[in-house]
């Protein structure tokens, strides 16, 4: 299987103790409706399969797992930052009216005021709220995703209308 039959879920963050066990750490939103049963790492920009012993899932977006035939911890040290990939046949299905700002990612941005600022090329979850990335003219605009500030998002022509805070996109014309 090569990477374009395949999506991304999260890589390898750490072992565990002496007996092979790792630590996953998932960047797919819905991890928990996963079939984990093979796992595909990223070795040498191959997908490698890797049979799943045990697996416990946490609700810090992370797992503890042992995989067949990985059971040292000196066999676990090449998995290390490894990317995790699943077949695309095993990608949960989505409600469609299940919106989350991170499919906002491929919408172009337009301002009350400003006009269209740009494409949204990156969505980030923090704490207190997302951040949304916007390529402005070669240029890297960021703002939060507030409801105050979105005044709407037309889903069939990819456009969210905001009212950005005055001055904002100023900061990153003189910049």
């Amino acid at each position: 299987m090569n990477i374009n039959e395949a999506f991304y879920i999260g890589y390898i963050t750490k072992t565990r103790g002496l007996k092979g066990e790792l630590q996953l750490f998932f960047e797919f939103e819905d991890y928990d409706e996963l079939d984990l049963d093979v796992l595909f790492l990223e070795v040498n920009k191959k997908l490698v399969p890797y049979f799943v012993d045990s697996i416990k899932l946490h609700n810090n977006s992370t797992a503890y797992l042992n995989l067949e035939d990985i059971d040292h911890v000196d066999k676990t040290k090449e998995l290390i930052k490894k990317k995790v990939y699943l077949p695309k046949d095993k990608m949960p299905e989505r409600d469609p009216d299940d919106f989350r700002y991170t499919d906002l990612i491929g919408y172009v941005v337009v301002d009350e005021h400003d006009g269209e600022i740009g494409e949204i090329i990156d969505v980030q979850e923090f704490p207190q709220q997302f951040i949304a990335t916007v390529d402005f003219a070669g240029k890297e605009l960021m703002f939060p995703l507030s409801e105050d500030l979105i005044l709407g998002i037309d889903e069939d022509e990819h456009i969210i209308e905001v009212e950005l805070p005055e001055g904002l996109i100023d900061l990153y014309r003189e910049s």
